[in-house]
């Protein structure tokens, strides 16, 4: 694929703003742990004070309210065939302090949404994101059209990877589009399932030589979440794991996540 060819998949169909309460938690690939991580930050971030809302934007294979074993009367196709709006979707979820605008799972993927629904969901969300200190977009695994799009709309883009030689490439693969299309774009990268933080920095270089060699870039790393038993206890549980193993590994590397994402703003 030429490089001109890049740009134009890397174009959305129309520009939209930013909006600094908007944090995107994207991948290349699916299996590296991205709906966990977005579901434990928006609780450490929910307990370290913040009103927080999390957004399930990947509509066809949602999982935030069955990781959570929530029923959720409202949800994100309901929001895209106008049927209610995006605020009143966010339902709260007490347990954890944060609220959550689910998906739906076998609805049909983003891609097939036409691009003026999805301007308009695009739109909501920037209207709604100053009602919150933060507002966590769990995007869609892939690179496709509108996980980008939705992506474009974030201050800041998390990219979780793991050691998996396919993880590292698919990620690679997003920060490169993310690039062509913006080059200021706020992207840090996420390395999760590491079987111990050194691991996790070895992961992290091999991603950032590659962007520094191809791309010209170098995301930050932005942190090492541990591999840990307690997490597929807790996802089995449907349970948070700060809920129930609030001193495990993995949530504390999460804890350390949230402090820093905070206060870079």
């Amino acid at each position: 694929m030429t490089q001109a060819s890049l740009a134009a998949l890397a174009r959305p169909p129309s520009h939209l703003p930013t909006a600094p309460q908007l944090l995107a938690i994207a991948s290349g690939k699916g299996g590296v742990g991205k709906t966990w991580l977005a579901i434990t930050l928006s609780h450490a971030m929910a307990r370290a004070g913040g009103k927080v809302l999390l957004f399930d934007g990947d509509l066809g294979l949602a999982n935030v309210d069955v990781q959570l074993g929530l029923s959720a009367e409202r949800d994100v196709s309901g929001v895209l065939s106008g049927a209610y709006s995006l605020a009143d979707a966010a339902v709260e979820y007490p347990e954890g302090g944060f609220s959550i605008v689910a998906g739906r799972s076998g609805t049909g993927s983003l891609a097939a949404v036409p691009s003026e629904r999805l301007r308009g969901l695009a739109s909501q969300l920037l209207k709604l994101a100053p009602s919150y200190d933060r507002v966590l977009l769990d995007l869609g695994a892939g690179i496709e059209r509108t996980v980008r799009q939705i992506a474009g709309l974030a201050g800041t883009c998390l990219v979780v990877t793991n050691d998996e030689p396919t993880a590292l490439t698919d990620a690679y693969a997003f920060i490169k589009l993310a690039v062509l299309h913006n080059r200021a774009v706020d992207i840090r990268v996420v390395v999760n399932q590491a079987s111990s933080p050194g691991e996790g920095e070895r992961t992290y270089n091999t991603l950032r030589k590659a962007c520094e060699t191809f791309l010209k870039v170098a995301p930050p790393l932005a942190g090492v979440i541990r591999r840990d038993p307690k997490v597929k206890e807790s996802i089995r549980a449907q349970t948070p794991l700060l809920l129930r193993y609030p001193n495990a590994p993995a949530a504390l590397d999460v804890e350390a996540l949230a402090a820093g994402l905070l206060r870079s703003g």
